[in-house]
């Protein structure tokens, strides 16, 4: 037994059980990987794959525990590796952020402006997603980092550690009648064509909820996976916008108008997800840290390495 055939099987499951995706992922020959495989097979006495022919067809039971363990392996040998970079050159290396469009246009540029300046020799990169992106990029290692609402918590295999609370706000060109409302109700917006979150945001809930709760069913025209790209609708006076507020900027957005409207919605919650386990190098911990400052390193320790009980809290 050895890595290889542990990678080999992993991203045969990750390309949907095609041998020859994965080989090509694995910039290797489809018959070296299935005979690495069955090795594997026969090594352990038990198939992992389920085969017709020569396609697999299904992960069998013991496979299941097989991938789980082979999963724990490579993560601990990538942290191995870890730990002789992180004593070789500390200060160095690279870190990859997944996050949705909200969050990196919004409120992650002055932390990355910080952690740039304070770390000039790592290579920073930000992948842009849904949450279910973000945290499928984090659990198969292609993010150190996940960062979204809510819907990380979803997810086991990952730690979820509470960031930030948010709310949102209603914006329309001015003028609009929905300006002149005070108190601002639900009743109103739902009067007006809404432009609003794509539903695979978790943000996306707590509008659903509040509308429901009071037995209405907003007119939502139009969806979109950013806010500027609802901003840019909005600003063509195609519907009102619920936005999350960080969103806008009146300085910017000069076309539009924003209303305050956390009395009306649910706040929603920023987390930050990591795998289960993982060893972190010093400047991913500095990085939490920047954005949630009351995320100390012992703390976030603690949470992956299983030691720590409860939820830190805000």
């Amino acid at each position: 037994m050895n890595l290889q055939q542990l990678r080999y099987v992993l991203e045969v499951t990750k390309h949907k059980l095609s041998v020859s995706d994965a080989a090509d992922a694995l910039f290797t020959s489809q018959p070296g990987v299935s005979k690495q495989i069955r090795l594997l097979e026969e090594e352990l006495g038990v198939e992992i794959f389920a085969r017709h022919g020569k396609r697999l067809t299904e992960i069998t039971e013991p496979g299941q525990e097989v991938l789980k363990i082979a999963e724990r392996m490579l993560r601990e040998a990538d942290n191995l590796r870890q730990v002789g970079r992180e004593f070789v050159d500390e200060d160095a290396g690279k870190l990859t952020i997944a996050t949705t469009h909200t969050q990196a246009r919004y409120a992650l540029p002055p932390i990355v402006a910080e952690f740039l300046r304070r770390f000039p020799k790592v290579q920073l990169h930000i992948h842009q997603g849904n949450p279910k992106q973000i945290a499928e990029q984090v659990l198969n290692g292609e993010a150190d980092i996940g960062i979204a609402t809510e819907a990380l918590a979803d997810y086991p295999e990952l730690v979820s550690l509470p960031c930030r609370q948010w709310n949102r706000s209603i914006i329309a060109r001015p003028g609009h009648p929905i300006l002149r409302e005070n108190p601002l109700s639900l009743e109103v917006i739902a009067h007006f064509p809404v432009i609003t979150y794509d539903s695979a945001f978790a943000g996306r809930g707590a509008i659903n909820r509040a509308f429901l709760s009071r037995g209405l069913r907003p007119n939502v025209i139009l969806t979109a996976l950013d806010s500027d790209v609802i901003k840019t609708y909005v600003a063509m006076d195609l519907g009102v916008g619920i936005i999350a507020s960080m969103a806008f900027d009146p300085l910017v957005d000069r076309g539009l108008q924003a209303i305050d409207a956390s009395h009306l919605f649910e706040s929603s919650t920023t987390r930050i997800g990591l795998p289960r386990n993982a060893w972190l190098r010093g400047y991913a911990y500095a990085f939490i840290e920047l954005f949630a400052p009351h995320l100390s390193r012992k703390m976030i320790s603690a949470a992956i390495d299983g030691t720590s009980g409860s939820d830190p809290g805000l």
